[in-house]
């Protein structure tokens, strides 16, 4: 009988054999996944540090930054160690370890994103009860409600995952070890892999979008009842960033799963995927930061704090 330990190792082909390429992406990967983990990191010393960022947005903002720096840390540094030194290899359980916890954080980030904006709706749609509702008990609940979810949701294709036998090739079409290209070279029946995959991962988008879609449906109904367009701009600004962040994670995903398989969407879709894995955790910070009042000013606290070495 054949099973999957016949492949010790698989090989990730990544985005490109040209070499001139291959050094323009290793730059872009590293200025963009430092710039990541600085901002990410930015943003959680600054919501502990402040006394004016104890909130539970702010709560909720500290959270996903460090789920960002989970994220693209899981995704980005094999990358970049396997152009830099030519080693494509992965061994079977470095690469499935590497499937568990990209998913477990992408799934996690989603569902934040849905409890942030609970958090945005009970903030403008009930405002006098706003600290009775998200209470710091009721925060860290539904934070680790959105670790728990994540792990029971992916769990199940998951071990499903783990027995796939790999006989022949070993080459996943992709830079990270995902379920698509794994499902392409597996000898074995993936029928229910892959209805289990897309059952899960439609789970997940339709659970967090119908919170979202909802929630913003009556903070939407509550701003136009507003009777100055003072009070719409303000309530308007206090969700904007959320929604630019909502708007690209669930975009990327969108056009990613509704393309079709052909060789050209395959690596649209990989470059799509460097996109989500590089580029979206380092503008998310900036993107807090910039539209932000109370983060800018608190960051301009920080930096007259920080001690300068005197001239001699």
């Amino acid at each position: 009988m054949r099973n999957h330990t016949m492949i010790p190792t698989f090989v990730l082909l990544g985005l490109t054999e040209d070499p001139y390429l291959q050094v323009l992406i290793l730059t872009f990967l590293l200025i963009t996944y430092m710039l990541s983990i600085c901002g990410n990191l930015t943003i959680i010393i600054l919501t502990r540090a402040d006394s004016h960022l104890k909130t539970p947005m702010y709560f909720f903002l500290q959270n996903f930054s460090f789920l960002e720096i989970l994220f693209t840390t899981a995704c980005i540094p094999r990358f970049m160690y396997s152009i830099s030194t030519g080693d494509r290899t992965i061994t079977y359980t470095a690469c499935f370890i590497q499937l568990f916890v990209i998913d477990i954080f992408a799934a996690s980030d989603f569902f934040l994103l849905a409890t942030m904006s609970y958090d945005r709706y009970v903030a403008i749609c009930k405002p006098l009860h706003y600290m009775t509702i998200m209470s710091i008990r009721v925060c860290k609940t539904m934070v680790i409600c959105c670790w728990v979810m994540a792990f029971c949701i992916i769990l199940p294709p998951f071990s499903l995952f783990v027995n796939l036998e790999f006989c022949d090739s070993n080459d996943i079409d992709h830079f990270i070890c995902d379920e698509l290209p794994l499902l392409e070279i597996s000898c074995s029946d993936t029928w229910l892999a892959e209805r289990m995959v897309t059952a899960c991962a439609g789970l997940i988008f339709i659970i967090t979008l119908v919170c979202v879609a909802l929630s913003y449906m009556y903070i939407m109904k509550t701003i136009l009842k507003f009777p100055s367009a003072q009070q719409r701009k303000k309530a308007f600004s206090t969700c904007s960033s959320h929604m630019i962040v909502v708007s690209i994670s669930y975009g990327s995903c969108i056009f990613i799963y509704l393309k079709t398989s052909g060789k050209e969407d395959v690596e649209i879709n990989k470059s799509v995927s460097l996109l989500i894995t590089s580029i979206s955790p380092m503008l998310n910070p900036f993107i807090y930061t910039l539209r932000n009042k109370q983060v800018k000013q608190a960051f301009i606290e920080l930096i007259k704090k920080i001690p300068f070495i005197p001239p001699k």
